[in-house]
Formats: structure tokens, C-alpha cells, sequence
């Protein structure tokens, strides 16, 4: 919900009260040119300190950012006119998300910081090989790229940005991290403890900037790669501009999604209905890997729907700062009027609410605040099953059989994670090779493992953060052949 009241300033809004809450002026190229060369020069030093020393470094950015992070004495920053605020209430007022949800983001980010410093000697160390020829050795170096353009989300800011910008530094590589204009002080915090920890102060750099400025620096000679994680508009708007440059620059692109689930008729309804509710409600259904759609086999249709209302029922809708508050508002009052819209459009074409309006008042047009929303009687000809809709809005689609269920998840423009809900594993196995998705999960949903690649395909993007394969996204492969006698 941020806007610009003139071409060179950047407003957040805080999406829950509609007040400005941070303002960022915009730098200009030539700033911008500064920045980039002292980040490049910076990584040309970096990249003689040992992994070894980089290691350490990340492991004490993690000590600081616990110390942030802990929900019962956190620390707290001074910003001037806004006071003092702790990390949690600082990210609440800034995109909305309840206060005491925002913690869980923070203990996320320090088991994936944790996971990726704890693997990045056996990511990044050289390869070598025992069966050399006399007189010959082989190895292959992992070699950072240079200087890795970050261009950050507001939906799970934190959690995206410890994706790339740690494995990238302990890589080797320096980062220009631009953050939402929705969520800029992320960035800063960030910042700040790699800095603390001992990464050196133009190694990585925060950025706000305008479109046009973006585009700028996707396209500077001095970038060597750009990590986007946002839209698929914005990620075919960073890619065009990419290829636009000089050289083949390279892009990872994390976008959107219309992650569907698959209830069988053998699966734990109970526990089905619940995990769902959290996957497609939590954050107001603003995830990337958010459940969007679910098949349910009709033999258990008309139960899985009554307890998935009833369940959603529970939710509390309100005031973000709130400690009753389970769901806050989505980002803007716009995205609120999109979501609302898809609604009202499957309604007018045969879909079925179940959610009646009253139930929560505090969803007016005009506000940021969206109701909770279970619609039945859905099918493909409906955006809100094909479209992303990133708001806690839920299609159920009845299915006879496990073919058609397959068909419908796989009818999507998008591929990021899908579920399939049931005990037998392995009808599961079977099954999960015929989805085409990034991740398959069983029984569970919207949740990453570290030690996984997180990927997609078709307009879910491509490229891969998190896992030994995130390493390889943010280095290169050098091969060094040598003979070593030359008599």
C-alpha cells in the first residue's frame, strides 16, 4: 500500500489504519553508479578472506539476528519519529501481518541462515579427484559471480531475502538488496546485523528505488545476476529488461502460484481441514505457495466442506496489533477490491459463499480488510480457480476419481507446491510423479525445508534458492586442469 506523493519519494502505508509510516527518497543514477562500483570493489576484497572466515561471519549474523528476534526480550531499534519499535511490531505495521505471526517469520529465517551456513563448506569447497594420472590434477572451484542485484518482496520479506543474501555473501559475491517499497525497513535491519557481524559495510548495499531506477540497475554493467522474487508481470518486466542489457546476464525468477490440494477419500479429514485453513488463510492468504484450490473426493465432499467452514469460521478478523487478531488486512485497499472482485465473479457465474458477510464487519469496501472466504460450486471457467488471487479466498471442487483430480491440479499456468492428502503412501508416490509442480507435498502444506530445493515451473518462475542447489544458482563452475611434470 505504498504510493509516491512526488516522483522522488517512496510513502509506506501501513495497510491496517492507511497512515503514512515510512518515507525513503530515491537516489539518483549517479548515486546509484557510486554505490555499485564501492559494492564491486568491496567484492574483489571479500573474495580473498577464506570460506572459512566467511562461515564465521555468518554464523555470528546469526547470533545477532536471534538476539532481534527473541519474542520474549527482543531488542529494539530508534527510528527517529516513529520511536522504538521491536522487529515484530516494526514488520506488523509496515504489511499488516498480525504482531505475534510475525515471529513465526523470524524463526524461519534463522533455521534456513542456520541450515545454509551449516552447509556451505561441503557446497562450496573445491572438488577434487583421486584418480588423477601421474603428473596431472583436476578440481572444480565454485566461483561467486560478482555483485547479485536482490529485488526483495513485502509478503515474507525476511524469509525471501535469507533465501539468497546470506548463501550469496558467504559465496563470495557482494548484494544490492532492493526491498518492497511496502516493507523497507527489513532491508536496513537486515543489513545492519551482517554488518554488526562483521560484513564489511559495502559489501552489501540497500537500495530504494523507482521502476525506472530498477530497470537501471538490472541493467548496469557492474551486476552480474539478479534474484526477483514477486509477480510473474514483474518478473517478465526484470527478464525483458535483462536481456536488454549488454552481455548474458543471468536471472532467477520466484513467482507466483495457484498451489492446489487434492483431498482423497482415504485421507484425515480432521487434520486435512485444519493444516488447509492454515495454508490458505495464514498471512490473509498472501504466500506465494498459499493453497489456493482444492479437489475433494465426493465421497467425502460434503463433510471436508462443512468442517473447513466451521473451521474458518474461527478466524478472527481485525486490527493487526491486536493479540486476538488471527488475520490482518491484505497489502492495499486495491488488492483488497481485486480479491473482492473475484469473488463477486464466481457468485454471479454459479459459485456458492459460504462465509456469510456478517460475519465479519470489519471487511468494508474501501479498507484493506477482506473476508475470509469458502466458495463451492467452483469451476475452471472461474479466475478465482485459475487466476493467483493472494487473498484468504478458497475454491473446493468436488472430483470422482484420483484422474480427474490429477488433471484439474495440472490445468494451471503455474507450478510452485501442490498437496495430496492421504494415508496410503503409495498411492502417494504414484501419484506425486504426475504432478506438475516445484514441490509435492503429502499431508502437509505452505511450509519450506531449508535441505529442499525451493523451485517452480511454467509461470512460477525458475531457478533455485535454498538446499546445495542454491549454492550452485549464486557461484560458477571453474575447472582447473593442471600437469604438473613437464620433463
Amino acid at each position: 500500500m505504498s504510493s509516491s506523493f512526488d516522483l522522488h519519494v517512496q510513502t509506506t502505508i501501513s495497510p491496517h489504519n492507511g497512515q503514512a509510516y515510512h518515507v525513503e527518497t530515491y537516489p539518483v543514477s549517479s548515486d546509484l553508479d557510486r554505490t555499485l562500483e564501492s559494492a564491486a570493489q568491496s567484492q574483489k576484497e571479500w573474495i580473498q578472506t577464506t570460506l572459512d572466515e566467511r562461515i564465521a561471519k555468518g554464523r555470528k549474523f546469526i547470533e545477532n539476528f536471534s538476539a532481534l528476534a527473541n519474542r520474549e526480550a527482543p531488542a529494539t531499534y530508534d527510528h527517529g519519529p516513529l520511536g522504538h519499535h521491536n522487529l515484530a511490531e516494526e514488520l506488523c505495521n509496515q504489511m499488516g501481518r498480525p504482531t505475534d505471526q510475525c515471529w513465526g517469520e523470524f524463526r524461519g529465517f534463522l533455521q534456513r541462515a542456520t541450515y545454509m551456513v551449516d552447509i556451505a563448506e561441503s557446497c562450496l569447497s573445491d572438488i577434487t579427484f583421486s584418480d588423477n594420472q601421474p603428473g596431472f590434477s583436476r578440481s572444480i572451484k565454485r566461483v561467486p559471480l560478482g555483485v547479485i542485484f536482490v529485488i526483495a518482496p513485502w509478503n515474507y520479506p525476511y524469509l525471501v531475502m535469507i533465501n539468497s543474501v546470506l548463501p550469496a555473501l558467504i559465496a563470495g559475491n557482494a548484494v544490492i538488496l532492493k526491498p518492497s517499497p511496502q516493507t523497507p525497513l527489513t532491508a536496513v535491519r537486515f543489513k545492519e546485523a551482517l554488518n554488526n557481524a562483521g560484513f564489511p559495510t559495502d559489501l552489501i548495499q540497500v537500495v530504494h528505488l523507482s521502476l525506472p531506477l530498477t530497470r537501471y540497475v538490472v541493467q548496469h554493467k557492474l551486476v552480474d545476476f539478479v534474484v526477483f522474487t514477486g509477480s510473474v508481470a514483474g518478473g517478465k518486466a526484470i527478464e525483458t529488461a535483462a536481456v536488454a542489457a549488454d552481455g548474458f546476464k543471468g536471472v532467477s525468477l520466484e513467482l507466483g502460484g495457484k498451489d492446489p490440494a487434492y483431498v482423497r477419500a482415504d485421507a484425515d479429514l480432521k487434520d486435512a481441514v485444519i493444516q488447509l485453513v492454515d495454508g490458505a488463510m495464514y498471512n490473509a492468504g498472501q504466500s506465494c505457495c498459499a493453497v489456493e484450490r482444492i479437489y475433494v473426493h465426493e465421497s467425502v465432499y460434503d463433510n471436508f466442506v462443512d468442517e473447513y467452514v466451521n473451521e474458518t469460521k474461527k478466524l478472527v478478523l481485525g486490527d493487526p496489533t491486536n493479540k486476538q487478531t488471527t488475520i490482518g488486512p491484505v497489502i492495499s485497499i486495491a488488492s483488497a477490491e481485486r480479491i473482492r472482485q473475484q469473488v463477486s465473479s464466481a457468485v454471479q457465474t454459479g459459485a456458492k459463499a459460504l462465509i456469510p458477510e456478517n460475519l465479519y464487519p470489519k471487511a468494508e469496501p474501501g479498507t484493506a480488510f477482506v473476508a475470509p472466504q469458502v466458495l463451492v460450486d467452483v469451476n475452471h471457467t472461474m479466475d478465482v480457480m485459475k487466476e493467483e488471487t493472494f487473498g484468504p479466498i478458497i475454491g473446493i471442487q468436488k472430483v470422482s476419481s484420483d484422474a480427474e483430480a490429477i488433471e484439474l491440479m495440472n490445468e494451471s499456468e503455474y507450478g510452485l507446491t501442490a498437496s495430496i492428502w492421504t494415508k496410503s503412501l503409495d498411492d502417494f508416490s504414484t501419484l506425486a510423479d504426475q504432478v506438475q509442480t516445484g514441490t509435492i507435498f503429502l499431508n502437509r502444506c505452505d511450509s519450506l525445508d531449508p535441505a529442499l530445493a525451493w523451485t517452480g515451473i511454467k509461470n512460477s518462475g525458475r531457478g533455485v534458492s535454498l538446499s546445495k542447489f542454491g549454492y550452485d544458482q549464486l557461484t560458477r563452475a571453474k575447472s582447473i586442469n593442471i600437469r604438473i611434470n613437464t620433463a
